[in-house]
């Protein structure tokens, strides 16, 4: 199977713990601390090779915290292309309460980039691109970086004949829509801003995302809906998928779970809808495993099984 690249321009140092109440001006004693590299490129590329492919990760690091990123991808065994900052990594926070393990999110803002910087970022996408089957490029922009970023990704992307697959959100997806990429996963609040109408029923979202596939904005439209699954769209089809029930204990990482179980099979040449089973499957697997921890082999191929997808009639 062709090597799937991920690229994260602001990846962090996950840390999950817990403690037995939030309460303000206590002292909160926390427990067990677990740390995991994280971001959505590089939250990608463990579940790819979690699931048993190949994937190369390109990341900026810098500072105390880009070293401790660079030991724990050591750890995870992630083939990987580091760029190099002036400024420090970040750090996120998830921290459990009590027996319900209600999960309190904190994410400190990332390292600004420097026009140097962002474009070495570029360059290490160009030497490692090439044989690639797709590029996944998923998470936040670091501060400094053009809106246009991604945009410029998915250029390359066709100047090197390698699928380019987005995950992220405001300006900087809209940029790479308007440039055109292979995939893309918007949420229900996404899709609503892109299509500038009103996405309040599913028959109305079904029609705005064949709408912007119609456009040329992605061949295929991944449209997470959270507890109801995702909507997929093609040129001449679509697809929705409910995830099997499952006991939550941590949504951390789903989103970026789901992208790489369909990017997995996708590259693997399986069908569109294979891959949403293969999406919903990782996504859904992400939910059994504690804090930072992603989704892991064994739950994904029990799920597979349980996950049902259902042609969308046109209207």
């Amino acid at each position: 199977m062709p090597h799937i690249v991920t690229l994260t321009l602001n990846p962090t140092i996950d840390v999950a713990t817990s403690v037995p109440e939030v309460t303000p001006e206590h002292k909160l004693r926390c427990g067990p601390v677990r740390r995991d590299p994280g971001g959505g490129g590089i939250n990608v590329a463990r579940v790819v090779r979690e699931l048993g492919g190949e994937s190369i990760a390109v990341y900026t690091r810098g500072g105390a915290t880009g070293s401790l990123l660079e030991e724990l991808l050591e750890e995870k065994g992630l083939l990987r292309r580091s760029v190099p900052l002036q400024d420090s990594t970040r750090e996120s926070f998830t921290v459990a309460e009590g027996t319900g393990a209600r999960e309190y999110r904190f994410i400190l803002p990332g390292p600004t980039l420097s026009e140097r910087e962002w474009q070495r970022c570029l360059d290490a996408l160009e030497d490692v691109a090439p044989g690639a089957a797709f590029i996944v490029a998923s998470g936040s922009l670091a501060p400094g970086v053009p809106e246009d970023f991604y945009a410029r990704v998915a250029r390359l992307g066709k100047r090197r004949g390698v699928r380019v697959v987005v995950d992220t959100s405001g300006p900087p997806l809209r940029a790479a829509l308007e440039e055109g990429v292979y995939m893309a996963k918007p949420n229900r609040r996404e899709l609503r801003d892109l299509s500038g109408a009103g996405t309040e029923d599913f028959a109305t979202q079904a029609a705005a995302a064949r709408e912007l596939v119609a456009r040329g904005r992605a061949e295929l439209l991944a449209v997470s809906m959270g507890a109801e699954g995702a909507l997929v769209t093609l040129p001449d089809a679509q697809f929705r998928a409910a995830p099997p029930p499952v006991q939550t204990h941590s949504s951390v990482g789903a989103g970026d779970s789901f992208v790489a179980g369909m990017t997995f099979a996708l590259a693997r040449g399986k069908s569109a809808e294979e891959g949403l089973r293969w999406g919903i499957a990782c996504g859904t697997a992400a939910l059994l495993t504690q804090g930072t921890d992603l989704c892991h082999r064994e739950d994904v191929e029990r799920l597979f099984s349980q996950v049902t997808v259902t042609p969308v009639p046109r209207t």
